[in-house]
């Protein structure tokens, strides 16, 4: 954290786009610190991600379970005034609980999802790939499993009071302007996109341009005004 801190930052910070900070622990004590690090720094948000596994309770992701993740999100909300966005976990059984706990512990913002836990198989040494066995999944094949858990935070958030709403960013298997107009509809405020940038570094400018033609084709002057149109009201 220090090394990033004092030489990738400062580099990132030069670049026209809003930097925000993935941090990441192993332990409640490593996300406080990094937190307390994050804070006195020049990065203007952070976006703690909570499926790292938390040691002492096994191996777990903080993400997991609805009380751990109000755990580490009260924590590092104690130690910084920066806007948080919570990065949540599909891994989780109950990924709305555990998303509203996170509003409830003080969460600006949730960002979901991360990587879906997998499993490759060398056939040849007939033992797991990967030296932890399992590892997280991505990319196109993920998208309608993390649309879905969009779309339904989304659906729980919009049953708050509007005073304690905080905006969500869709993430997964996004290749196109057409899947990030899919997340903006399901409810999404923004999107990231990851996996995608490997194969096609422009990626981002082609998802860009094409939401901007389809909105003026479809009349849209911003894109809020199609958040949350496929959401259907019960």
């Amino acid at each position: 954290m220090p090394h990033f801190i004092e030489y990738e930052l400062p580099e990132m910070l030069k670049l026209k786009p809003v930097s925000i900070a993935n941090l990441a622990g192993g332990d409640l004590e490593s996300y406080v610190k990094g937190a307390e690090l994050l804070e006195k720094s020049d990065v203007p948000v952070i976006e703690l991600n909570i499926s790292c596994p938390n040691v002492k309770a096994g191996g777990m992701a903080f993400g997991l379970e609805c009380t751990a993740a109000n755990t580490v999100v009260s924590a590092v909300r104690k130690v910084t005034k920066k806007p948080l966005i919570v990065k949540l976990s599909p891994n989780a059984p109950d990924v709305v609980g555990v998303a509203l706990a996170c509003v409830k512990a003080g969460a600006d913002a949730l960002s979901l999802v991360n990587t879906v836990q997998a499993i490759s198989i060398d056939i040849e040494k007939a033992k797991p790939v990967f030296a932890n066995i399992r590892a997280g999944y991505c990319g196109p094949a993920i998208k309608p499993l993390a649309l879905r858990m969009v779309y339904d935070v989304v659906e729980a958030m919009n049953k708050l009071p509007a005073e304690q709403r905080v905006p969500v960013i869709g993430i997964g298997g996004i290749q196109c302007w057409q899947d990030a107009v899919e997340y903006i509809m399901a409810g999404a405020a923004a999107v990231e996109v990851g996996t995608a940038t490997f194969s096609n570094p422009n990626v981002m400018i082609e998802i860009i341009d094409g939401i901007s033609l389809f909105m003026k084709r479809k009349g849209f002057s911003t894109v809020a005004e199609m958040c949350g149109l496929a959401q259907v009201t019960k």
